[in-house]
């Protein structure tokens, strides 16, 4: 669907952008994360034909993006961070004025809008103006002016930024339905947990490049960081944890009543575990396992917060 290859992108001394390639197959949610300044932005933005590269090539269904400019457009639907609508005017109106601009009128136009303002819950509310409107509405709307144009492909540039949990909820929904259905989408987002529910794949941008990519399950397995089974016990006899600790080796930190098991099949390790306590009669006073996340490996990857 979309193949993006060695693009380059400076502005003077800075390189915002060095040699990144990545590709989105027909049907992925694809998660493009990273810290601020990392080059999320400036990807979206070229990939969008808002900036031309110095360098690169960026290619939908094999269509050359810049030699192929207006073909190449009427696939794309952008969903921007800031709201791009406007406040004086009703939902339906701002949703007439974008379907306009992308050539729909008429009965089209109508049907359109008012499938996509039942779809995203909004129709009680489409003759009211935008100003009305709360955080988590306004960010529906900007989803659905995104898609008046039956785009292939849609990029969603944080679109749950700053509004309330059920909206917020009501947000995953459309876009997991939207996914069912087949549409592409490029997704960036300042929240891992998003990351993890909702996308195929992930790619980690920093300092201008891709430094990982792949499912949640492969960057794991990448991933140098363990998993970490926390178990402590009621008085154990140290011998009986040494035990244990010949089990798995090189892989368990035995403490005073405690032992810290690292892992990476902590699915196959913990009933192990769990056994060798049983066989020795040690009674468990607490077991915590501390699963890898992504934010654990985005961390191991950039070395920095997401909002850095």
């Amino acid at each position: 669907m979309l193949v993006a290859k060695n693009l380059y992108k400076s502005y003077k001394e800075v390189h915002a952008l060095n040699n990144v390639s990545l590709s989105v197959q027909e049907g992925e949610l694809y998660g493009l994360l990273g810290p601020n300044g990392a080059g999320k932005t400036t990807t979206i933005n070229i990939l969008t034909s808002l900036l031309k590269p110095n360098s690169g090539e960026i290619l939908y269904h094999g269509k050359s993006l810049f030699e192929n400019l207006n073909q190449c457009k009427k696939m794309i639907g952008v969903v921007p961070q800031e709201i791009a609508l406007y406040e004086e005017l009703s939902a339906i109106e701002n949703l007439k004025f974008w379907g306009t601009l992308y050539g729909i009128k008429g009965k089209q136009l109508q049907q359109k809008t008012e499938e996509l303002l039942s779809f995203l819950g909004l129709s009680d509310r489409k003759n009211h103006k935008i100003k009305t409107y709360s955080g988590g509405m306004k960010r529906r709307i900007n989803i659905t002016a995104a898609l008046l144009h039956d785009p292939k492909i849609v990029f969603m540039d944080e679109p749950t930024v700053g509004i309330d949990p059920q909206s917020r909820n009501l947000i995953f929904e459309v876009i997991q339905e939207l996914h069912s259905r087949g549409l592409t989408m490029i997704y960036t987002t300042h929240y891992m947990e998003e990351a993890e529910r909702l996308c195929d794949r992930i790619g980690i941008i920093d300092e201008g490049k891709i430094v990982a990519e792949g499912s949640l399950e492969n960057l794991k397995k990448a991933s140098t960081i363990k998993e970490e089974i926390h178990v402590k016990f009621t008085n154990a006899p140290k011998e009986d944890l040494l035990n244990i600790n010949n089990s798995f080796p090189n892989q368990v930190l035995v403490q005073e009543n405690q032992l810290v098991l690292s892992t990476s099949q902590a699915n196959t390790d913990l009933p192990k575990l769990i056994q060798l306590c049983t066989n020795a009669n040690l009674p468990l006073e607490h077991l915590q396992v501390k699963n890898l996340s992504l934010e654990s490996i985005f961390l191991e990857l950039t070395g920095k917060s997401l909002r850095d």
